[in-house]
């Protein structure tokens, strides 16, 4: 057999052929690669990450040349990285960094000085010049969130380990793109006062008008277009690349206005919403896995072998990274107190070094202010770095308990176990289901939309089955588009109060939820109207509701309760329902005490949240409620007892709903216990 005869192998025909440049082709091999090379990783017990990362090598430039990191390429590629730090973002709660701002601020200094003084001495030891040596070891400072997506599916993005691990590296990285900048002016010759005048202002205005501006203009576009679902999710894109480009005009590295835009812009998305499931959808099925099979396809594993001097730059610059990011996550955790499992996380995340560091390199490397060698060094770094991130952050990340809602009251109401839903008008139907949805999803419980059709003696019209089909079909989506459980009822009955009922009753229902117009008539007081009929025969708690906004809008929720139409029981039940709205909402809380004259609370002993803020009124309890109130509040009321010719919920409700008719209203309804 001659040489000629031999069969080629894939990587000879890549080589003769050079990659790929069939479009469809190409998108193809890349799907396939996000479909099969995380289930091959994760049965050798690795995170799916490094399968994607590790595939870039192998169909890249540097493995089998099957494909171009070409414009495209790069394209989705930075198009992923600033989805991965607006999840980042769109995690982080501006209350919580807050709360945990001296332990962000310590640690995002800490993992910023340590590479910068360790990397720049390991580098002066090399024999680098000063300049050379800091900018190097400002790519050791920097770090990408790479490892994200295994902390979110864990379940332990909240935790105080997390959230301050996200604060960090927001300061670590302004930080280390302010000293990049700073030594490219220096080695060019560029470093004057007008370029501090420049920068420092534009840094602070620029995150001041984000963190702002962006909630304003939110809030103001949910209100408008808030029933298109596809605006909504443009909207977000819109604000992403917005804020991420305004960065890069100011000198600031697009991935910090990413970051900044998803915690500005977390405050009008509920956690667990349609809208919020779909913007981490996408995010974390297709455009992080383009950045991360990116980030592999820059890695030449055959640089050591070609480039011996290689081997000592990497070894040293690895050993620096590694030792430096550890001991600023070891330091924290004893300062604070944090457990090892935590320490390794914070580890874990902050280990990764990726675009950032690549950006830093390039722009070196572009001014002759380093040498390939270092390249090659830095990539060595970037790839041993992303693998060792997600398997850190998986291992000891699972050893942590997953971060649950924090109730001051025990949970005795399943308020989200199965939620009975009538939908009967499209204009309010979306308020209704994404309030029982948030409740649903909290509780891992199932929802039932209903429909009934009354014949009241009447033959049924075929127009007014088909409009149950498609209200019923419409509220499907919502809660299939949210990930949660749904059983939808479509019934035909004696009238629809009886037909709601009935089913509440058939399929075990723990909550109903209606809507209301915010008024009854006198007809409705004297002989009572549909919603009157359910709220008096429900057998379980009722939820008359009014939403003249979107609900997602919620900036505040304050709880009105007055203790003498509402026992202990119901009282911590409804702080329970108040907290779990608050949360999902991401708004803040507030509850109002409606106590006697002696202006003592019956429920003063009572052990609720340190950090709840409760208020005691007294007097016209009305007029002081509604004076309280504000156009984006959703106020919570607990139903009064009920006489002939009042309205059915009691007269304040009804009273704070006309004096106020911008302002959203919950009013919660107990079943009456019958008298022995």
């Amino acid at each position: 057999m001659t040489l000629c005869s031999l069969p080629l192998l894939p990587y000879d025909l890549a080589q003769l052929s050079g990659p790929i440049t069939d479009p469809v082709q190409i998108f193809l091999i890349i799907i396939a690669i996000m479909l099969v090379a995380p289930l091959i990783v994760e049965r050798l017990k690795m995170p799916g990450l490094i399968g994607l990362i590790i595939a870039g090598v192998i169909v890249g430039p540097y493995g089998l040349n099957i494909l171009e990191r070409d414009a495209t390429i790069e394209l989705l590629g930075t198009v992923g990285l600033l989805f991965l730090m607006f999840l980042g973002g769109l995690e982080t709660s501006l209350e919580d960094l807050k709360g945990n701002a001296k332990q962000a601020v310590t640690f995002g200094l800490a993992t910023f000085l340590l590479p910068m003084l360790l990397g720049t001495a390991a580098m002066l030891m090399l024999g680098y010049d000063l300049l050379a040596a800091i900018l190097v070891a400002s790519c050791f400072a920097s770090h990408t969130l790479v490892a994200l997506p295994i902390v979110s599916r864990l379940g332990i993005m909240r935790s105080r380990l997390v959230t301050v691990t996200l604060g960090g590296t927001l300061i670590t990285n302004v930080l280390a793109l302010l000293v990049l900048a700073i030594v490219v002016r220096a080695a060019e010759g560029e470093l004057t006062l007008g370029f501090w005048l420049f920068l420092i202002p534009a840094l602070t205005i620029y995150t001041i008008a984000t963190l702002v501006g962006v909630p304003i203009i939110g809030r103001w576009f949910f209100q408008k277009f808030g029933q298109d679902e596809g605006a909504e999710f443009i909207f977000v894109l819109t604000t992403l690349f917005v804020v991420s480009s305004i960065a890069g005009m100011i000198q600031i590295e697009p991935i910090v206005g990413a970051f900044l835009a998803g915690i500005a812009i977390t405050q009008l998305i509920p956690a667990l919403s349609p809208l919020m499931n779909r913007i981490q959808f996408i995010g974390n099925t297709l455009f992080v896995p383009f950045f991360l099979i990116s980030v592999g396809m820059l890695v030449d594993p055959l640089v050591l072998i070609r480039e011996p001097q290689s081997i000592l730059v990497a070894v040293v610059m690895i050993g620096a990274e590694l030792i430096s990011k550890y001991s600023a996550a070891w330091g924290i955790g004893r300062w604070f107190h944090i457990p090892h499992n935590g320490v390794m996380v914070m580890f874990g995340l902050s280990v990764a070094q990726a675009a950032s560091t690549l950006a830093a390199i390039t722009v070196a490397f572009n001014i002759d202010l380093v040498d390939e060698l270092t390249v090659n060094g830095t990539i060595a770094m970037i790839l041993m770095s992303c693998i060792l991130s997600p398997w850190i952050t998986a291992r000891w990340g699972s050893r942590l308990q997953p971060q649950e809602p924090q109730e001051s009251v025990s949970e005795n109401t399943q308020w989200g176990r199965r939620v009975l839903v009538p939908v009967a008008n499209p204009n309010t139907e979306n308020n209704l289901l994404q309030l029982a949805l948030m409740l649903v999803k909290r509780g891992q419980g199932t929802l039932l939309p209903i429909h009934v059709v009354s014949d009241a003696g009447e033959a049924i019209s075929p127009a007014s089955m088909t409009q149950q089909s498609q209200l019923l079909t419409a509220a499907e989506q919502i809660a299939h588009a949210a990930v949660a459980q749904v059983e939808a009822i479509g019934r035909v009955d004696d009238s629809i109060d009886k037909g709601i009922i009935r089913a509440a009753m058939e399929r075990q229902a723990s909550l109903i939820v209606c809507g209301w117009k915010g008024y009854s008539t006198y007809r409705d007081n004297f002989f009572g109207g549909m919603l009157d009929k359910i709220v008096r025969s429900a057998n379980v708690p009722v939820l008359v509701t009014r939403f003249p906004v979107p609900i997602k809008n919620t900036r505040r929720v304050i709880l009105a309760v007055d203790e003498s139409e509402t026992t202990q029981e119901e009282f911590l039940q409804t702080i329970t329902l108040a907290q779990q709205i608050s949360d999902e909402l991401k708004a803040n809380l507030q509850v109002l005490q409606l106590v006697q004259s002696s202006g003592q609370s019956r429920y003063r002993d009572l052990a609720l949240a340190p950090d709840l803020r409760v208020d005691t009124i007294q007097g016209n309890s009305i007029a002081k409620v509604t004076r309280q109130l504000e156009p984006e509040d959703l106020l919570l009321l607990t139903a009064s007892s009920h006489r002939i010719g009042e309205p059915l919920l009691g007269r304040a409700p009804e009273a704070i709903a006309r004096r106020c008719p911008e302002v959203s209203m919950i009013v919660v309804h107990y079943p009456r216990q019958p008298k022995s």
